[in-house]
């Protein structure tokens, strides 16, 4: 049975969680870090329902078949549905917006991407998507401002500020919903800064989010292990 996404106040969504949409390399430098091209378009892969997992309780990951490596992200939750969507449609239907982890097994993601092959069961696996409550939102915002971070162990691992996406928030997701409709409850990822790296088993996890309002959002877990 699939999550139902929750707000932080405790309500929670009128409907099931549905699929993460996912944008790879929206950050420049997070491209450069991995020596990755920069794109001209966005690259998009979905997560299914079964990797998300709550942010707020301990993340584990399938340490066993490679190293595990973290991406912090940006979430939005979709409210309405969206085909075909103008940007202005698009960020009119944003209702939530939270933190996630895009966790990917790196070493089989490489292997994978050398062969030309589609690299799925390297970030679509159970437990690949820890996702937090979300700050409920009632009008459309100056998506730019969005801050968020992750220290790891007290010390400072990424720092995101949506003005530096490659794609902005309500033209991604106008692009997204030209290929595939983005439904309630729906999830989109929308990419992460530069400082990935491996998850350490053990690791206290500290994320904080911050709105244009000055509102804040902190939250701490920790990793199995």
């Amino acid at each position: 049975m699939s999550l139902v996404p929750s707000f932080v106040d405790g309500d929670a969504f009128s409907q099931p969680l549905g699929k993460v949409v996912c944008v790879g390399r929206n950050y420049a430098e997070h491209a450069k870090e991995l020596d990755n091209p920069v794109p001209d378009a966005p690259l998009l892969f979905i997560k299914p329902a079964t990797s998300v997992v709550p942010l707020e309780e301990p993340i584990g990951g399938p340490f066993e078949r490679s190293d595990v490596h973290f991406e912090t992200e940006l979430a939005l939750l979709i409210g309405e549905t969206l085909r075909e969507a103008t940007p202005e449609q698009a960020e009119a239907a944003v209702v939530g917006v939270g933190l996630a982890l895009d966790l990917t097994l790196r070493d089989v993601q490489s292997a994978l991407k050398k062969k030309g092959h589609p690299w799925e069961i390297a970030k679509a696996f159970d437990g690949a998507c820890p996702l937090s409550r979300f700050v409920p939102i009632e009008a459309p915002l100056n998506w730019s401002a969005i801050e968020f971070s992750l220290d790891m162990n007290g010390e400072r691992r990424q720092h995101g500020v949506a003005r530096d996406m490659l794609f902005a928030i309500p033209a991604l997701l106008s692009e997204m919903s030209q290929h595939f409709t983005l439904a309630p409850g729906d999830v989109v990822l929308t990419g992460t800064p530069a400082g990935v790296g491996k998850l350490e088993k053990g690791a206290t996890l500290a994320f904080e989010l911050t709105l244009p309002s000055g509102q804040r959002h902190a939250l701490e877990t920790r990793v199995l292990g």
